[in-house]
């Protein structure tokens, strides 16, 4: 008997183990599954593990996914080592993602996500290049238009949830359903703490736009940039007659303005910002560096628009000058246009089917961890690459077995 191929695979299946470890497959294994001891049939992680690979293959709905599943089942149990003799129904993977944490479950995931961007940023580092990591979070929420009862003519609100965004690395931090006695508001308040803001800037929309927010990022340590709309009118008065005013004394304003071509579209962003208003806005707000005055204008197929923000940001103009001001909130978009317009129109997540929210808001789980990965290994064409693992499913099982 040739004992050299016995050793040689028996060393391949150590190292291939030794690399689960330190995988996204280990992470799978760490969930706590909520199911009943006689529900197990199927192994959590195993469940998660095949679901993610039909989504990066493509798949939109849980019974899609099932299907999906289904016809790969000799590869999926050959590379996973699922000990399967038949594939689970959709049923199955509705009951085990119901009885799932989301917000736990994201915590976890989103942890595994830090420590691969760490250990880029470390790589670039090593390299002679300068990384921001970690330094702007943008906040917003998000409707999952499949859930709910009111799109077919019921009472039942539809689920909705609250994101914690990493503009830099594409990473989801926090996503906290919200339920129907809460809001934006109260579901965001538990979570400013010191180890979601120190040293960062958040930024918000209108929806966040209360008196306590910056009180309570400054007291975390963070600093955060708030467009203030009609749900503040006082204070959008007070921004509003302060920067139209023809006779103000711009003597300490400052500006910056930048111009874009491209896609058939010229977009021209101008910034006005001052410290004036500090000390009047302190009462009310708390501690307060300068306001600002963004004016967009676009021009598209001889069609021009122009829209105007108000603003005002705990960063002083000595660390955070016009120009980043601006850069700061046109990023703030990349929490819409990056994550729920991909999650929507490329991974279908509002047309998914499933109207029970707890198998809704994991499944907005598995979607982020699919965006997670493109931005992890800088895929700029999320649906060309969904296309090209629906044809290579090994090359996606390397991502997720990857250490």
């Amino acid at each position: 008997m040739d004992y050299t191929t016995l050793l040689s695979e028996g060393k391949e299946s150590q190292e291939q183990g030794q690399k689960r470890l330190h995988s996204l497959y280990a992470v799978c294994q760490q969930v706590v599954d909520g199911r009943a001891a006689r529900g197990k049939r199927y192994d959590l992680a195993d469940l998660l593990m095949v679901l993610v690979m039909a989504k990066l293959a493509g798949m939109r709905s849980l019974l899609g996914a099932s299907e999906w599943i289904e016809h790969q089942a000799a590869l999926l149990c050959e590379e996973l080592d699922l000990p399967w003799k038949r594939m689970p129904c959709t049923n199955t993977y509705s009951y085990a993602l119901a009885r799932l944490d989301s917000q736990q479950v994201n915590a976890q995931l989103a942890a595994w996500f830090v420590r691969q961007a760490r250990e880029n940023q470390s790589a670039h580092e090593a390299g002679g290049k300068a990384v921001q990591f970690g330094e702007h979070l943008a906040i917003d929420g998000k409707a999952l238009k499949g859930t709910g009862a009111q799109m077919y003519g019921g009472e039942d609100a539809q689920q909705h949830l609250l994101h914690v965004y990493e503009v830099q690395t594409g990473i989801v931090l926090v996503q906290c359903p919200i339920g129907e006695k809460r809001n934006e508001v109260s579901a965001l308040k538990p979570l400013l703490t010191e180890v979601l803001c120190k040293g960062r800037i958040l930024t918000a929309d209108a929806a966040q736009s209360y008196h306590e927010f910056g009180r309570l990022v400054k007291r975390a340590g963070g600093d955060v940039i708030v467009i203030v709309k009609e749900n503040t009118p006082a204070t959008r008065a007070d921004l509003e007659l302060f920067f139209e005013d023809p006779q103000a004394d711009r003597s300490t304003w400052h500006s910056f303005e930048h111009i874009e071509k491209g896609h058939g579209r010229l977009e021209r962003r101008h910034i006005l910002t001052s410290p004036d208003l500090n000390e009047y806005l302190d009462r009310d707000w708390g501690e307060v560096g300068q306001v600002f005055r963004i004016q967009r204008e676009r021009t598209c197929k001889e069609q021009h628009s122009v829209e105007v923000a108000y603003g005002w940001t705990t960063l002083s103009r000595q660390h955070c000058s016009a120009q980043r001001l601006l850069g700061l909130n046109r990023a703030h978009w990349a929490v819409e246009n990056r994550l729920h317009w991909r999650r929507d129109a490329t991974l279908g997540e509002d047309r998914c089917g499933v109207r029970l929210d707890p198998v809704a808001a994991m499944l907005a789980v598995l979607n982020t961890v699919v965006l997670s990965l493109m931005d992890l290994h800088h895929i700029s064409n999320v649906a060309s690459q969904l296309r090209r693992f629906s044809a290579c499913p090994r090359e996606a099982l390397a991502w997720l077995l990857a250490s």
